[in-house]
């Protein structure tokens, strides 16, 4: 199984960055996650140098998103849809994306349940539940 290391995870997305801007080749991986660098950004400074990002810090207290972990989740929430698991993630999803117009505002309500189900696993020492994951964004698909 692949693990990678917060750095790992930093240099890829600047990797895919650098990449994306020079119209170098990227791997598949490395497309889809240029494809959500190019949805944002406010993140291209913190990715346009792997010393500074390697070396940053993201507090909660600071009050500022860490791209890194943001790029990842769309990454994780891109890859649950295509293979539809856990299963009935795809149809959530695609209803509320019809709700909301905005494929990448839906990733962004995923985004808060897959938080949420993150969340709730560690504090209660369980499995993350899928099934409550997938009623989470079928609620925001029908509110």
């Amino acid at each position: 199984m692949f693990s990678p290391s917060q750095n790992d995870v930093r240099l890829f997305f600047c990797d895919a960055y650098r990449k994306q801007f020079e119209g170098s080749p990227l791997t598949p991986l490395e497309a889809v996650a240029a494809d959500w660098i190019a949805e944002h950004p406010e993140y291209q400074a913190d990715l346009s140098d792997p010393d500074a990002a390697l070396a940053a810090v993201y507090n909660v207290d600071a009050g500022r998103t860490n791209p890194f972990l943001h790029l990842s989740m769309h990454l994780s929430i891109t890859e649950q849809i295509g293979i539809d698991q856990p299963v009935g993630i795809k149809q959530a999803y695609e209803l509320l994306c019809a709700r909301l117009g905005s494929a990448h505002d839906a990733q962004h309500e995923v985004m808060e349940c897959l938080g949420e189900m993150i969340w709730q696993s560690q504090r209660s020492g369980l499995p993350p539940s899928g099934e409550r994951y997938i009623e989470c964004v079928r609620r925001r698909a029908t509110r």
